[in-house]
């Protein structure tokens, strides 16, 4: 008998039948891919409990990894481990967490527990080694750091990659060849904000739709080009709904989307559905771009590309997951670099780097990707946040990024372990000291796209329809018109080509998949 199979058999034995079967359900729902299933029959399981039990704890936190409650992993494991110290999956899922959050000394404290407890998993070792190899590159990471380091950016020479003859894709002039050496300055030039050519674009999503990538000289400049724009605008970005012409009586309107995560094909819907990015039909995307879905590489050009091309057309919000630390677990780093190379991803970094965290509608509607700080903040103060790297583990970025709402007031430690959850009071004591109507962000899956809470002021909105291939929800996004009230269209995903979600996650990065 394995391990596994005597620990189930144990477990059995040891559980009123009420409780085992819905351990036994929790467990197959989470297998299923149904983590919010698996945690509801989890809780009911612990509930008719007179003490805590470590397997299905262990098990609860696993599902609570799927979400990305780290805060809630830490908290089960945590009680897991006081239960049954001998219990290794405690250790297991409070490492991952811990790992996650970016904190590789705690996971690989636990890891080494883990391989204390079971020599001989290979899997455990593995996991200590990752963790270690993750702090000493820390280390070496500030040892070496200094105010003078030069971004990759200002030194990069695209002028140096050469396109081969049998390279099929786009050129942004327009030809069917790459420009001449004596013209790369010319081509350079075309990727300056308002001057890529939409032909250019619109080939380059064609090619995205085939399973091809343009070119790395592109890509590159596209990338350098998108961080010296964003450098040049504020934390908290003004946007207007377009006014109606004469030739367009319609009512024009802001369209607002939420997490895509890799999912260009599903991006490629909410176009169809909705028109493409220009001038006259605005977008706004709220963070989220990549990472679990394995197109994100598409995703994120498609964006920035429309950026450069038509900067009213298109604005960007920073997600928790345009982050270094995310990016290396959940896939995006192993894309690029599959796709491109390592350097690529590090220009990428720094895109992320400088995106704005916030946007405002009409001055009624406050965007951003995670949610509100929990202590007076005003928007002046958001719109000075001061970018350029990586987030810190508390303040006003990490809140912007990471917080969620909860239904009851005050506020409360982040289930994710970083940020807060904030109550309906502390969202209309935002909303009234800025003059504001409305809160929308994102950040969470949501069964029909979109949740309003607190009182109609708080509006979550999720375009990452059937998330992972497996939650089964619906996506959607928003119209905002001159009015500011919001109007929902909800859509199902789409077909893609057969590569699993994570499919480039390496290393720690298949403990969340």
């Amino acid at each position: 008998m394995t391990a596994n199979a005597a620990e189930t058999q144990a477990t059995k034995n040891d559980l009123p039948e009420a409780v085992a079967q819905l351990k036994d359900k929790g467990n197959k729902a989470l297998v299923a891919g149904h983590p919010l299933e698996a945690i509801g029959l989890y809780t009911e399981a612990l509930d008719l409990l007179d003490e805590p039990n470590a397997i299905i704890l262990s098990n609860r936190a696993q599902a609570f990894i799927k979400v990305e409650n780290y805060g809630l992993v830490i908290s089960d494991a945590t009680l897991a481990i006081e239960a049954d110290a001998s219990y290794p999956k405690a250790y297991y899922r409070r490492g991952t967490a811990h790992f996650a959050l970016g904190k590789a000394k705690l996971a690989r404290k636990d890891f080494k527990q883990v391989c204390k407890l079971r020599p001989k998993d290979r899997d455990a070792r593995s996991r200590y080694a990752e963790c270690d190899k993750r702090v000493k590159e820390a280390l070496f990471a500030t040892a070496i750091q200094s105010a003078e380091t030069v971004p990759l950016s200002d030194s990069f020479q695209a002028n140096d990659i050469i396109i081969a003859p049998n390279y099929d894709g786009p050129h942004p002039d327009g030809g069917e060849v790459c420009l001449a050496n004596g013209d790369l300055d010319k081509e350079d030039a075309l990727f300056e904000p308002g001057k890529l050519p939409m032909d250019f674009v619109m080939a380059a999503i064609e090619c995205f739709k085939n399973q091809k990538v343009i070119h790395k000289r592109y890509t590159a400049r596209l990338l350098i080009h998108s961080k010296r724009y964003f450098e040049t605008i504020p934390s908290l970005v003004d946007i207007k709904v377009p006014q109606s012409t004469e030739e367009s009586k319609e009512d024009l309107h802001v369209t607002v989307c939420g997490d895509t995560h890799g999912q260009f094909y599903d991006v490629m819907n909410i176009f169809k559905l909705n028109g493409f990015p220009s001038p006259t039909n605005p977008y706004l995307f709220n963070g989220d771009f990549v990472d679990r879905g394995s197109f994100s590489v598409e995703v994120i050009l498609t964006f920035l590309m429309f950026k450069m091309a038509c900067p009213e057309s298109i604005y960007l919000t920073r997600g928790n997951h345009e982050t270094k630390n995310m990016n290396r677990i959940y896939g995006f780093e192993g894309e690029v670099k599959a796709k491109y190379d390592d350097k690529i991803f590090d220009l990428f970094l720094e895109v992320f780097g400088q995106l704005p965290l916030a946007s405002v509608i009409e001055d009624k509607v406050f965007i951003t990707h995670g949610g509100i700080p929990v202590v007076p903040t005003t928007l002046d103060e958001i719109r000075k946040i001061k970018r350029g790297g990586e987030p810190p583990e508390k303040g006003l970025m990490s809140d912007l990024l990471w917080s969620d709402p909860q239904p009851f007031p005050g506020k409360s430690p982040s289930k994710r372990g970083v940020g807060f959850a904030f109550g309906p009071d502390i969202t209309e004591a935002f909303l009234e000291k800025n003059n504001l109507e409305l809160l929308v962000r994102s950040h969470e899956v949501k069964d029909e796209g979109y949740l309003v809470e607190h009182g109609n002021k708080t509006i979550t909105i999720f375009s990452a329809p059937n998330y992972c291939d497996s939650m089964g929800n619906k996506g959607a996004f928003i119209h905002f018109g001159k009015d500011c009230k919001p109007n929902f269209t909800q859509f199902e995903a789409v077909p893609h080509p057969d590569v699993r979600p994570m499919a480039y996650a390496a290393g720690m990065g298949g403990l969340f998949s």
